[in-house]
């Protein structure tokens, strides 16, 4: 079997027990967004740690991730949050270190295990400091039946016009929906669409840059496209997708009914858990043959400590064992799609998400389009940007008005886009 491997420092194989021997047994509770992760933590992550470290326990207590902000935020505010946070990228994070919630853990040995560019989603905008350990990135793309596509002579679509070839030969067979897409919860046509496809146009870190820079404006050419490209995919989505949530979606592909996903390496283990055929899966294509491929690897879960915690000794000893090999390889193994950011090198079996890191071999990689600074103020630019790429989908707001919108909510706030 081929293996695609990631890489890694001998620095990243020690199992540290940092900070000495810990005085007496003491319980650490993790936050987490993903509770759908319980399962990994409690049988895999957990014993590990606590084989090598018996005076140290664990305990995962998930929040549902649409409340996991505001329940946060209320826990460490109320004095109640855990010894350990799971850390949201960029700006999901900064603000809890600023207001002294998060830990600076900038000393902590392991982070010598991680190139920059992944710590930067977890440090002050001058790198000066950094509050959370990377633990893994997703990246974006879409996923598809290969049983269906076998079975219509299809084959993985290269360019924009090849994709909607796909599309059309899906619609007229009639077997399958083409998109299992929906737009209720409207978030997925942010995250999972236009920071999906948008980064091909905009040329993924030039594009960005140049919106926190000020140099560009969303309501340039290059931030239009995707949406113009999104607003031919209503077509192609199925009855009624605008009353189709995120889980229907899921349900729509994994059940056979749907032959194209689009959204990302985080739903890996699940459809590989549910579906019964084949699966594939294709970066974004790109406008031409021959040109730039471009994704989005978004940098997208870490670990800090709570500045309040009780235990600071034993958290920072669990934060130097999550920037260790040994978690790097446990946590991608036991959760492929959700890639280490660590040096670390092993081989990831898993066969989509072997495709799925085969990205990074013939593309360049940026992050969310809002995941960094511009979404610091108000109106916020991340969810403005799901209500607007959720109307485009709905074919209730243009491409352009869609770009203007987000353009003018955030010059509103912006210095560099006042210019």
């Amino acid at each position: 079997m081929k293996h695609i491997m990631m890489k890694t420092t001998a620095a990243a194989a020690l199992c540290l027990a940092a900070g000495g021997a810990i005085a007496q047994e003491v319980t650490l509770t993790i936050e987490s967004w993903r509770a759908e992760d319980q399962a990994i933590w409690d049988e895999v992550l957990i014993p590990a740690f606590e084989e090598q470290h018996p005076d140290i326990n664990l305990e995962f207590t998930p929040t549902a991730p649409t409340e996991y902000n505001a329940a946060l935020n209320a826990r460490l505010e109320g004095g109640t949050a855990g010894d350990l946070i799971t850390c949201r990228p960029f700006d999901g994070s900064l603000p809890l270190f600023q207001r002294g919630q998060l830990a600076d853990i900038t000393d902590l040995e392991g982070l010598s295990n991680f190139p920059d560019f992944a710590k930067a989603a977890w440090s002050t905008d001058d790198g000066a400091q950094v509050f959370c350990v990377p633990m893994a990135s997703v990246i974006h793309g879409f996923i598809y039946n290969a049983d269906a596509f076998t079975e219509l002579g299809l084959e993985e679509p290269k360019t924009v016009e090849e994709f909607f070839a796909v599309l059309d030969a899906i619609k007229e067979d009639g077997t399958y929906i083409p998109l299992a897409l929906g737009s209720a919860d409207q978030w997925e046509a942010a995250q999972t669409v236009y920071t999906n496809i948008g980064p091909t146009y905009w040329k993924g870190e030039e594009g960005r840059q140049a919106l926190i820079d000020g140099t560009a404006e969303f309501t340039d050419e290059e931030f239009v496209a995707p949406y113009e490209q999104m607003a031919r995919w209503s077509d192609y989505m199925g009855d009624a997708y605008q009353a189709q949530g995120y889980s229907d979606s899921q349900n729509l592909f994994t059940l056979g009914r749907a032959a194209i996903y689009p959204a990302g390496s985080w739903e890996i283990t699940g459809f590989t858990d549910q579906a019964f055929f084949e699966m594939g899966a294709f970066p974004p294509p790109v406008s031409a043959e021959g040109d730039t491929c471009y994704i989005s690897d978004h940098t997208d879960i870490g670990v800090g400590m709570n500045a309040s915690t009780d235990h600071p000794e034993a958290a920072r000893t669990f934060l130097d064992w999550a920037a260790s090999a040994e978690f790097a390889e446990l946590y991608t193994l036991a959760l492929p799609g959700f890639f280490s950011l660590s040096n670390a090198e092993f081989a990831v079996e898993n066969p989509l998400a072997q495709e799925f890191l085969s990205f990074r071999q013939d593309c360049e990689s940026t992050v969310r389009v809002a995941a960094q600074i511009l979404s610091r103020g108000e109106p916020n630019l991340e969810n403005e940007m799901w209500v607007v790429s959720a109307n485009v989908l709905n074919e209730t707001m243009t491409p352009q008005e869609a770009a203007a919108e987000m353009q003018q909510g955030l010059e509103s706030w912006y210095e560099p886009q006042q210019d």
